[in-house]
């Protein structure tokens, strides 16, 4: 382990005086904790932001009560967080049944909320 940190300063320090500067931090910001721009992800995102503003749409119209919304919108946000989780867990996308998983439970949360 320690071998392993004196090379990764070793590296840094070659990186860094050979003008590797801009590399360095462009490939630490090209690596998300989870990537948005993959397809199924912005899908699943698209749907909870969608799932999200119908309730609050519906709570505006009096049609659900605010502990109703309270409760939709906690379960929205849950569903959001697994999302994250299977992101990160496969290294910045999810696969094609997460995705399912994650629409049946959107699905699921569609038809409590009505309209």
């Amino acid at each position: 382990m320690r071998n392993l940190l004196k090379t990764a300063a070793v590296a840094l320090g070659v990186m860094l005086t050979t003008g590797g500067v801009l590399a360095a931090s462009t490939a630490a910001n090209a690596d998300p904790a989870w990537g948005y721009e993959h397809p199924r992800q912005a899908q699943v995102l698209y749907r909870a932001e969608r799932e999200n503003r119908r309730i609050n749409h519906e709570y505006r119209r009096g049609e659900i009560s605010r502990w109703d919304a309270m409760r939709l919108h906690r379960e929205d946000r849950r569903i959001v967080r697994q999302e994250h989780y299977f992101g990160r867990y496969h290294g910045g996308y999810i696969t094609r049944g997460e995705q399912r998983h994650l629409n049946r439970e959107e699905n699921h949360l569609s038809r409590r909320i009505g309209y």
